[in-house]
Order: C-alpha cells, then structure tokens, then sequence
C-alpha cells in the first residue's frame, strides 16, 4: 500500500511530530529518499511518502498566523499532489486541527488542494477537543466549511474512545481505536532500573514506620532515599500543568515537615519554556530559597540524560488541563520505566489506567496532587506500570495496529472500485 504522510516531523518537538516519525521509520522510512535500487525495508506493508509539512521551526510559532506559512502550505500541496502523480499514490494521511482558528483554516486549505487528489483520505486525530469546539466556540459558518471539506473521510484513527467524538463529529465512514506506542526506553528494567525503585520504596516504607534505616537498606537506592524525586517532564506552560505540579510539591513538603518521617520532595523538570511570561513567573517562584532548595530545572532534554531522568525518578506528576490533550507520550514513557504517575481526569487520560486509580487529580488542583503525592510514597513500586506498557503501548503494537487498519482500507477500496492504474511519470 502507497500512503502519502502529509504531516511534519521534528523540529518542534512534541507529542504528535514525535508519533509520526515513529511511523514512518517503522513503515520503513520515506521511499522519495530512497536511492535507486535500494530494497526496501519492511515496514508492515506500507510505502510512505512523505510530505514533511512544517509550518513553525520553534514551539513558539505554532498557532501563528503569519503569510509565509501561506506560501509553505501551498508548496507541501503541490509536493502532495507531485507524489499521486508521480508514484501512483492514491491515499492522503492527515493530521486534523486541534480547535483553534489558524489550524482550522490549514485544514481547509489542505483538503481544497489535496483531497480531490486522492481517492482515499485517512485522519489521524492525536489532538482532541475538536468536536465540542466546533459545536460550542465558532460560528456555523465556520462549522459548515468544516464539514464541507473534511467529513465523510473514509478512515479516522483515534487513540482513545474519548477521542471517537470528534471523528464522529464529521462522519468519518470508519472509526478505529490504535493507541500511541514507543520503543522500550528501558530493556534492562527488571535488573537495572526495578531493583533501585524497589529498594527506594522499601526505605521510604520503614521512614514512614518510624523506623531508622540500616547500612543494608540503602544498596541500590543511590544513597538517598529519603529525598523523594518528583518528575516532570512536559512543555513548561500552567495548562501542562507546570505550576500546579510545584505548588502541590510545595504543599506536601510542609506537610512532610510536620510528619517528622525525615523525608522531602525534590522536584525535577525538564522542559522548553514557550511564554516568556510565564518563564518570568517560574523564575521568580523559584527564587525564593525554601523553594530552591527542593527544585532543580533541566531545560529541553533528550536521549540518554531524559531515560536518566524517569530511571532515577520516583514519582512521575504532569497535572494537564491542555485544551487539546489526548494521550500524553510523556504519560506512556513513565509507565514504561515503572515510574507511578499522578495527572488529572482529564480528556483521554483516565484511560490509560485501572478503574478507581488513585494517582488521578482534579484540574488545577494544588491541594489534591499535594495529598495524591503523599499516598504514591507507598502506594506502587512500579511493575503494574510496567506491564501495562508492555501489554497496551509498545511501539510494535501501535505499528501493527495502524498497519492492519490501513490495509484494511486499501482492500475495501479494491473491492469496491475498479482498479485504474495511475501511470507513474517517467
């Protein structure tokens, strides 16, 4: 099957441009960039050709309307439409709007050029909220346009039974269910990373006992495991929850004080600031030095400093209220390391975890993380995280879901229409 990937990789980084280049290594890669004669991978079956669609370089331009992005946008239209010419390619994979005006009016551009192209179109909705935006936030005008140019797709991808709303909202013909996956960042959990989460958590049990910790408690702990590491990784915006996450530590270390269990919250975030303002207001949070003492900021990390960060980590709080969050990476990486995690019943979320988890928190709620904080001490060492990943969010499962559904497809359309061959351009 030939699919035409119109969606951008990093840079920006985030959660969506991370998933699709994932995807397209896992599909084997961008067969335009294939050297003549070069057999190709496997990749589940799937030939992508790839339309890297970028519009922002930073974090910081994304939402931006400015004409430049204009006249990109009409350049990746004509890249698109070359490739169905050229190669023969006759489905268009897309990336919907979140609900904000400036991805909206991409949208409709996109699918005006484009979509008349190509006989199949696929959505794949890593964005939620959409659905309810359009219903509750913009004019029917607005909505009409919507429907005109992006209903009645004949697949939408979600991540999550939340997230069906918004394909449902434009009538897509077929709906399926593929969670987000990642490579295992952490093979050697069960002899590297399960031993010192073991041995921290069994310490922090006997300090809050009452009991003194003896020499022998303290192998494979690091040598401080009354220093409890709160991590959180994420963009540093309040929406992400970045404010809420240091006031609720702030919060449980005066009420650790009180307990006199000789233990303390250290906060650790990492993370790219996109609003000066509110990097001013961190920055001054911080400075006081009660405050400093407990908080240490990483910036932007990737590779091996970040799998130090979730390996050396013992609690995991990303507190998000993201108007277009659905299902959080940085979520699916914490389980993979073991690592418990406390975040908010919010949109998709709640999904990725048990009924009745007690990790999950009200919106812009200090006073629940600080209280939530203090019942994960010794609340989970980690393997049910563990094997959650391992059962729901691998990489090899996302790849083998979004295959299976895509091949689906091409067969479908085979049944149903004649096959015309689309003679490549020589």
């Amino acid at each position: 099957m030939k699919l035409l990937v119109f969606a951008h990789v990093p840079p920006p980084h985030h959660g969506q441009s991370y998933m699709v280049q994932l995807m397209l290594a896992g599909f084997g890669g961008d067969c335009r960039k294939r050297s003549r004669g070069e057999i190709p991978r496997d990749g589940f079956g799937i030939e992508c050709y790839h339309v890297n669609a970028r519009l922002s370089r930073k974090l910081e331009d994304i939402g931006n309307l400015q004409i430049g992005k204009f006249f990109l946008l009409l350049w990746y239209c004509l890249q698109a439409i070359w490739c169905r010419l050229r190669y023969g390619v006759r489905t268009l994979y897309y990336i919907p709007a979140p609900g904000k005006n400036s991805a909206l009016y991409r949208d409709w551009f996109v699918m005006f050029l484009c979509r008349i192209f190509f006989p199949r179109v696929i959505l794949h909705w890593h964005a939620a909220g959409l659905a309810q935006w359009l219903e509750n936030s913009v004019q029917l005008r607005t909505r009409a346009i919507t429907y005109r140019f992006l209903k009645k797709v004949d697949l939408s991808i979600v991540l999550s039974q939340y997230n069906r709303a918004d394909a449902d909202k434009l009538y897509s013909q077929e709906i399926k269910v593929v969670s987000n996956g990642i490579a295992d960042p952490c093979p050697d959990f069960d002899t590297g990373t399960l031993p010192r989460r073991t041995s921290r958590y069994n310490a922090r049990r006997k300090l809050m006992a009452g009991q003194v910790l003896a020499p022998e408690d303290f192998e494979f702990t690091g040598g401080d495991p009354q220093n409890v590491k709160v991590l959180y990784i994420a963009h540093c915006t309040t929406e992400k929850g970045l404010f809420d996450t240091l006031y609720g530590v702030i919060l449980a270390n005066q009420r650790l004080a009180e307990s006199l269990y000789g233990l303390k919250f250290q906060l650790q975030i990492a993370g790219t600031f996109v609003n000066p303002d509110e990097k001013a207001g961190f920055e001054q949070a911080i400075s006081q030095p009660e405050v400093a003492s407990f908080v240490r900021y990483f910036g932007f990390v990737t590779g091996e400093q970040k799998n130090q960060l979730f390996r050396e980590s013992d609690i995991f709080c990303f507190p998000t209220y993201y108007e277009n969050e659905n299902q959080p990476v940085n979520l699916i990486e914490a389980m993979a390391f073991g690592l418990p995690i406390l975040t908010t019943r919010w949109r998709s979320i709640p999904e990725l975890f048990p009924a009745n988890y007690t990790g999950l928190v009200d919106i812009r709620s200090p006073e629940q993380i600080a209280t939530v904080m203090l019942a994960l001490l010794v609340a989970e060492k980690g393997e049910g995280f563990r094997e959650n990943f391992l059962r729901n969010f691998t990489l090899n499962r996302h790849l083998s879901g979004l295959a299976e559904a895509f091949l689906a497809l091409e067969r479908r359309g085979s049944l149903k229409v004649p096959t015309i061959a689309t003679p490549a351009l020589r």
